[in-house]
């Protein structure tokens, strides 16, 4: 343990990567959540929850390192000797969830959840990348019905616009993993001896929206030297393969082109069939981004929601079709003053692999999970979030100490009424109470001496106009003269007066 001066003390220190989360940023994130909900129940989602602990096996070969079971992961054994792990994410618990339900025969296909929760990453941390955060998932399960990719793409965007972030502000990006292997094969890039070689393909592509053309190309060859002087060894690909990567990324653009139907949509997707080639993987994947395209135009959705976009990579490898990324494409200021794109708040795709390993059976699952924490700062930083909006208490002063059920019962009619109330609990006296219902953000104060006990009244100080009004007045002769923003009304109406007071300032 930590220490700290001569004392010996221990030293209060958070770990690194993980943060407090003050009230204000919790009510912002549980509006934020309950707005998510909604919009998932009403696509007939229902939700689940499962342990913060799964056996570490459960997670699956996409660990960085099976062999070491605390590389990516936070793990310990328990007394048996079997490993435990903190979940990565929220969708290899889904996994052996339903793996063991279809071997109970407790569960029909197919099956659609959501589910929100922390998790955690055994990760080097660094500036806006922590190890435990929040992320909300929804999935279906037991089902290859591209349907439901294109529904998934659907709920991504009807979440955003529901959040706030109107249409132009953000883009849900979809491509498609077969049609990314078809372009391997053709390439000469297929088979388990070039997988390491493929993967650094795709991370090539993942960065086209930050390097472009040119960044891009030199991570297809040779490597890139950075504006810090690191430099990233390339795939070390060959003239012609990098030729046709290049046309294939550039052929974006005209896929996210605006068109009076269907067609215009997938204008381009003939050039993606002719850069597969004779892959029938590849052919697939195309077939099936069609097929998305013409759902997702007759359900009225268009270029300005979702998009078809070549560099859409997404980085797990258990991904086997359709992969989405749900990006805010808003401009914000960084921590340097400059603008930049805020970039991806969410993401997923096809799994049709995940279960499979549990039963030794194809199990088809598609889904897409919202990284709650980025999207909030995405959302505080497009002035869309509601962050401090509920305000504090009002607080009932306690004028004498030997009155406190007087004070209680004052209270607690304030929240049989529904209105946040609390009576201070402290020991100090009046001036004291005051800073601390301003700290408190404290609409106004209830505030009830003998006399006003006598004449059955008691007054209500409205602390937001009297801070307006107080920075006004020039003496206190004349604010003791006006008094401003403090009545005293009849103790029977004083839920109606403090109801006043939270109406005017929207509290």
């Amino acid at each position: 343990m930590a220490k700290s001066g001569k004392d010996n003390k221990a030293q209060a220190r958070l770990p690194k990567g993980f943060g407090d989360a003050s009230a204000d940023a919790l009510r912002a994130q549980w509006r934020m959540i309950e707005t998510i909900r909604r919009v998932y129940e009403s696509y007939g989602f229902e939700p689940l929850e499962t342990p913060a602990i799964e056996y570490t096996e459960a997670l699956g070969k996409f660990l960085p390192d099976q062999d070491r079971p605390n590389a990516g992961v936070f793990s310990f054994q328990d007394e048996d000797e079997q490993w435990l792990s903190l979940r990565y994410d929220l969708t290899a618990p889904l996994a052996r969830y339903v793996a063991e339900g279809l071997k109970e025969q407790k569960l029909s296909l197919p099956f659609r959840r959501y589910a929100f929760g922390p998790v955690w990453r055994n990760e080097k941390p660094g500036p806006g990348r922590f190890r435990q955060f929040m992320q909300f998932d929804a999935d279906t399960v037991g089902t290859d019905n591209i349907a439901a990719d294109a529904e998934i793409c659907m709920l991504a965007a009807d979440t955003l616009e529901a959040l706030g972030i109107p249409r132009g502000q953000y883009v849900v990006k979809v491509n498609n993993r077969k049609v990314l292997d078809g372009l391997m094969e053709v390439l000469g890039l297929g088979g388990d001896a070039k997988a390491g070689q493929r993967l650094t393909v795709l991370r090539a592509i993942d960065k086209w929206d930050r390097l472009r053309h040119e960044g891009v190309r030199q991570l297809l060859g040779e490597g890139r030297k950075d504006e810090s002087g690191d430099f990233t060894k390339g795939a070390q690909l060959q003239a012609d393969q990098i030729e046709a990567i290049l046309s294939y990324l550039g052929s974006r653009y005209a896929v996210m082109g605006a068109g009076e139907n269907a067609s215009g949509w997938s204008a381009s997707f003939g050039a993606w069939k002719k850069l597969v080639g004779g892959s029938d993987n590849g052919q697939a994947g195309v077939a099936e981004l069609e097929q998305m395209a013409s759902l997702l135009w007759a359900a009225n959705y268009r270029y300005d929601q979702i998009s078809f976009d070549s560099s859409c990579v997404r980085g797990l490898e258990y991904y086997t079709g359709p992969v989405f990324e749900a990006e805010i494409t808003t401009q914000i200021k960084n921590e340097d003053g400059q603008l930049v794109r805020f970039g991806s708040v969410g993401g997923g795709g096809r799994y049709d692999g995940l279960v499979e390993r549990f039963l030794g059976t194809k199990v088809p699952a598609t889904g897409f999970s919202i990284g709650v924490s980025r999207l909030q700062a995405a959302l505080a930083a497009l002035g869309r979030s509601d962050a401090g909006a509920t305000g504090g208490p009002v607080v009932v002063l306690v004028m004498d100490k030997g009155e406190l059920p007087v004070y209680q019962k004052l209270t607690q009619t304030l929240r049989t009424a529904g209105i946040r109330a609390e009576m201070y609990l402290g020991t100090a006296g009046m001036k004291a109470q005051m800073k601390y219902a301003d700290k408190r953000g404290a609409p106004c104060v209830v505030i009830q001496g003998g006399d006003e006990r006598a004449r059955g009244e008691v007054q209500i100080k409205d602390l937001i106009e009297g801070a307006k009004a107080a920075a006004s007045i020039k003496d206190s002769k004349e604010w003791r003269e006006g008094r401003p923003a403090q009545v005293s009304v009849e103790e029977a109406r004083m839920v109606e007066a403090v109801r006043e007071v939270l109406a005017r300032h929207k509290a």
